[in-house]
């Protein structure tokens, strides 16, 4: 009874320490971090099909085998010591012993090359390939579930508290683009550096005048010059089409 419930014990510790692992929505690197490790998992899941295959494999073969090896006694201990060689465990002193067994020596020479060197190398170049596909959208994919936790906690929030934290916000308060460079409402007034985003072209376009929704917006000078760019060189590329 108290083996079983050491047991039951230990599986409760581990899926409380797993369920500790949303809290990364936290930071949006470490969330991105998480969900990397979910996207690998396949790859990992694929070597440990290969590394059975192998396992099962030779230790029927070592079991077929004639020799006296107290490790290969049958496969539940073959598979075992197969395992444990390819995680780097089988100590150097049982290979010693085999020396007396040249058959058995081989077969676990090519098993060893064929799991470390190969199985291995492998799963190394799925993982980097995997990390390299995924490592683009992850921060992206960290921000959508972030929204997506914080759209299923919306309908548990009071209406009362949620009017609080909105009234916090300002949102009827203009904002300032630069000091005394009043903009719009509606936002959230964030201060950077400088120099962590240098633009030599400002990208507000402003004009004197009535700021009445109901005015006449403004003519640009040079405004159609890009876009008559643009249809000289489609209706050039189009002439080139038709010859």
């Amino acid at each position: 009874v108290i083996f079983a419930y050491s047991i039951a014990s230990t599986a409760a510790m581990l899926l409380y320490f797993l369920l500790l692992s949303d809290l990364s929505v936290l930071s949006t690197s470490v969330s991105a971090y998480v969900l990397v490790c979910g996207r690998v998992l396949s790859e990992a899941a694929l070597f440990l099909f290969g590394l059975t295959f192998f396992v099962v494999s030779f230790a029927c073969a070592v079991s077929s085998l004639e020799q006296d090896s107290p490790d290969f006694k049958g496969l539940p201990k073959s598979g075992l010591q197969f395992y444990k060689m390819t995680l780097g465990m089988y100590s150097g002193l049982h290979y010693d012993m085999m020396s007396g067994n040249p058959a058995l020596l081989v077969v676990t020479f090519v098993y060893v090359l064929t799991t470390v060197l190969f199985l291995v190398n492998l799963l190394i170049a799925q993982l980097n390939c995997a990390y390299q596909a995924s490592y683009q959208d992850m921060l992206g994919f960290a921000r959508l579930n972030r929204g997506k936790i914080v759209s299923e906690t919306m309908p548990s929030v009071s209406q009362a508290r949620w009017q609080r934290f909105v009234a916090q916000l300002r949102l009827d308060e203009r904002v300032e683009f630069g000091e005394g460079d009043i903009g719009l409402a509606g936002g959230v007034q964030v201060f950077e550096p400088a120099s962590a985003n240098i633009t030599t072209k400002d990208m507000i376009r402003r004009f004197g005048g009535s700021t009445s929704p109901a005015a006449q917006w403004p003519d640009e000078d040079g405004a159609g010059d890009d876009e008559d760019r643009f249809d000289r060189m489609e209706k050039l590329i189009e002439k080139a089409m038709k010859r």
